[in-house]
């Protein structure tokens, strides 16, 4: 059932808050992927660099992990949505900038793990925040904005490693501080906004929820399906590269980049024409049965094309495929938790998903690319995503 949305434009609702969310990308992206790995090779040298990001990789996983639920059950417990995401606004974007006084590899654990927690402080309340507003008939919408969120982020860290900028403005030190701004500009115009209806707030949550309209077996075949397809996305993230050069040991750094923006860049507005086709069918599962299915055919694709050109078409339909599931998802999860009083609590269990394969997906690529190669481990990532074809198919007709 569709909660109301008072007086506010629901659209303008699914923008502020997707921009919001996209100011997590902000912070995360050029943070774990640049800066923190540039902070970390001049602390510890190229040698010792490799071992140090994995155990900061390792402790940030964790801390998310744990943060995402514990914060967000707080979160459920004070009913207020807003004042957390604010302090974890604040904290997260002074960690942000505080990170550039570590100088050991302890430090710089104890650095990250803080902003992990202070960054999911400010998420997991935020998404919360987002299902209470946002009316599930334009929930389809708001994903489609979610989409959008890797490609500003991917921009953020582009646009604060410009070369030829003045080091006077934009040094290394000074990075980390335009990053904290971008994330400010992002979250503000959610965080200041009027709520669209005073109803929906935790803090008039009835004593006793009302049935839910979806069974904990469907929030148990979104969670599986999620999982499937996320450590498929993570394991292509990590190994892109070198399977693009197995293929071709010739192929440059920037046709690789390019392959990948052009990828996040067409994914964005087919997962926003997708979304919002969900909702005026009141088909919110539909897209998902379907990408998920079309995720396992570009990996098939990939594990079986006998040229370049075809491979990285395989790619191409996995990586858009996988960026409209994971986006389209994340806003239908919130039509189907059980508990409106413990949202961000559970949003918090969904969000191990994310994390989880951070922690298994390196295993899985050592056990089955030595021997088999990356066809053997895109055979295996394409029956997850079958799997997860499998998983949400039920719920199409029959929540």
């Amino acid at each position: 059932m569709a909660e109301p949305a008072g007086r506010a434009n629901p659209v303008l609702l699914a923008v502020l808050f997707a921009l919001a969310w996209a100011g997590g990308a902000v912070a995360y992206m050029p943070f774990l992927t640049i800066l923190l790995p540039a902070k970390v090779s001049a602390v510890a040298g190229p040698s010792a660099g490799i071992s140090w990001l994995a155990y900061l990789s390792f402790a940030g996983s964790i801390a998310a992990s744990l943060g995402a639920i514990g914060l967000g059950y707080l979160s459920d417990v004070t009913r207020n949505r807003r004042g957390w995401i604010a302090a974890g606004l604040i904290l997260s974007c002074t960690l942000l900038v505080a990170s550039r006084g570590a100088q050991s590899l302890p430090a710089l654990i104890a650095v990250v793990i803080a902003w992990q927690l202070a960054l999911n402080m400010m998420l997991g309340p935020l998404m919360a925040l987002a299902g209470e507003q946002i009316p599930d008939d334009q929930k389809g919408l708001f994903g489609g904005f979610l989409a959008f969120a890797p490609g500003l982020g991917a921009l953020a860290g582009a646009l604060v490693t410009l070369p030829g900028v003045p080091p006077s403005l934009f040094g290394a030190d000074a990075r980390l501080v335009l990053v904290a701004l971008m994330v400010v500009v992002c979250m503000l115009p959610a965080l200041l906004m009027r709520s669209a209806s005073p109803a929906q707030a935790p803090a008039e949550a009835p004593k006793a929820p009302a049935r839910a309209p979806y069974s904990r077996t469907t929030m148990l075949r979104m969670w599986l399906g999620r999982l499937a397809v996320q450590v498929s996305e993570a394991a292509l993230f990590a190994f892109l590269f070198f399977w693009l050069r197995s293929l071709d040991p010739g192929l440059s750094d920037h046709i690789i980049s390019r392959i990948f923006s052009i990828t996040v860049l067409v994914s964005a507005p087919l997962a926003l024409a997708v979304g919002r086709w969900a909702d005026r069918h009141n088909s919110p599962f539909v897209p998902l049965v379907g990408t998920a299915a079309a995720s396992g055919l570009g990996l098939l694709a990939m594990a079986l094309a006998p040229s370049l050109d075809l491979a990285i078409a395989g790619y191409a339909l996995f990586g858009v495929a996988s960026s409209i599931f994971l986006a389209l998802h994340t806003a239908q999860t919130l039509r189907i938790l059980p508990d409106p009083r413990r949202r961000a609590r559970d949003l918090g269990l969904f969000n191990l998903t994310n994390t989880v394969p951070q922690l298994v997906v390196p295993w899985i690529a050592l056990a089955l690319v030595p021997t088999f190669g990356f066809s053997g481990l895109f055979v295996v990532l394409a029956a997850l995503a079958g799997a997860a074809c499998l998983l949400l198919l039920p719920i199409i007709r029959h929540p």
